[in-house]
């Protein structure tokens, strides 16, 4: 298998007053094409700021970030924007919905981006998928949070991405409409093939992916294989 995530040897630090503050020290993994991978940690483990990093959202102080094959330090902000386009999704915890359009037309943003002459078309097979056929024309305040999760794993899906980031998925969902949207994303992702990345403090949901990266204090503590085939 192709390695479609190369991290090596990432430090990100910060500066508070006249201190620095490191979130992530000597971060090194790898993630195969189309494997599902979870990245653990309690809050403040820097889960999140690596997201951004392997996304290319934000810059390392050191060490290096290979997406899709491309080295994002030898980018500038409009290549990363460019290959994130192409080639990445993203589904939020806030779920980030633009409020003035409906779900239809949330999903078809980033084909219309594109210069897609299918994107309704494609959005609304993809809306159907995610049992929201009957919702297309809905705004998202008509929307409840489970509902605008499904709208936004259906656009995160929309671009068919190489890659697809997934920031805590289920943290502002109830236990039973979380287990739904995460069943959504598996079968969606298995689907597409689609390889997936999924930050959470979840467990239960990390061992439902077939490798486990956890952090502590921004470093690694373990990164190993779980029993999913």
């Amino acid at each position: 298998m192709s390695k479609i995530l190369k991290i090596n040897g990432l430090e990100k630090t910060y500066s508070s007053g006249n201190k620095q503050l490191t979130v992530l020290q000597n971060i090194t993994f790898n993630v195969e094409k189309g494997q599902t991978f979870s990245i653990v940690g309690p809050s403040g483990s820097g889960k999140t700021t690596l997201l951004g990093l392997c996304a290319g959202l934000d810059q390392p102080n050191r060490g290096t970030v290979e997406l899709c094959g491309k080295d994002l330090s030898e980018l500038d902000e409009d290549q990363r924007a460019q290959l994130r386009n192409e080639n990445v999704g993203f589904i939020f915890q806030n779920f980030q919905l633009l409020p003035t359009l409906t779900a239809l037309e949330n999903v078809s943003v980033p084909l219309e981006l594109q210069g897609s002459s299918t994107a309704t078309q494609t959005s609304m097979t993809l809306l159907e998928k995610v049992g929201l056929k009957d919702r297309v024309h809905h705004y998202p305040s008509q929307l409840s949070g489970g509902e605008q999760q499904r709208v936004a794993l259906a656009r995160a899906f929309a671009n068919a991405p190489s890659i697809l980031f997934a920031d805590e998925p289920t943290g502002n969902l109830d236990e039973e409409t979380g287990e739904k949207v995460i069943q959504l994303l598996l079968d969606l992702n298995k689907e597409t093939g689609t390889t997936l990345v999924i930050i959470t403090h979840d467990l239960e949901l990390a061992n439902r992916t077939q490798q486990i990266l956890r952090l502590k204090g921004g470093e690694i503590l373990t990164n190993q294989p779980t029993a999913v085939l």
